[in-house]
């Protein structure tokens, strides 16, 4: 059986009390993501802005529910239907669920063009957007940050096989 049969092919009730994913595999995962974001808009002249934030948004709908940053840590990002089964994260929830990430990089974006103490503000205000994520995943009792609310996902991490 592989990693995919056995997160989809089982119902729900099966999953909501197992496979949580930890907190510093989350924070590592999303920092690879962030790291491969600040590449593109640094490497790619002109629009690497835009497709910083085009991966920043549909990142977690890769590779059946997980960026390059869960795929490399063993996390994938899941959604409950309406029926009794589970599902891996579309573009749709990737967006819906990385949305108050790309509202804090569009801000960045718009305040880095400040001379001389623009890159401040940007920091701050992208230091704001990820305390306050963090903040809510920590006090969640599912796991689940503000994003997580909007898509109705949630992030497991993936079981080893034996």
């Amino acid at each position: 059986m592989s990693v995919s049969e056995s997160l989809f092919d089982q119902p729900v009730s099966e999953h909501k009390e197992s496979g949580k994913a930890g907190l510093l595999n989350r924070i590592i995962a999303r920092t690879i993501d962030f790291i491969i974001v600040a590449a593109l808009y640094e490497v790619i002249p002109k629009v690497g802005f835009f497709a910083g934030l085009t991966y920043l948004l549909i990142a977690d709908g890769l590779f059946e529910g997980r960026s390059v940053g869960k795929k490399l840590i063993g996390l994938r990002v899941y959604v409950y239907d309406n029926t009794d089964n589970v599902r891996a994260c579309s573009f749709r929830e990737s967006i819906l669920r990385n949305f108050p990430f790309a509202v804090g990089f569009v801000l960045f974006g718009i305040f880095n063009v400040i001379p001389l103490i623009g890159w401040l503000f940007s920091l701050l205000i992208v230091a704001a957007v990820v305390l306050f994520e963090s903040l809510v995943l920590m006090g969640s009792e599912k796991g689940m940050r503000v994003g997580d609310e909007l898509a109705k996902t949630h992030v497991v991490q993936e079981r080893q096989e034996e």
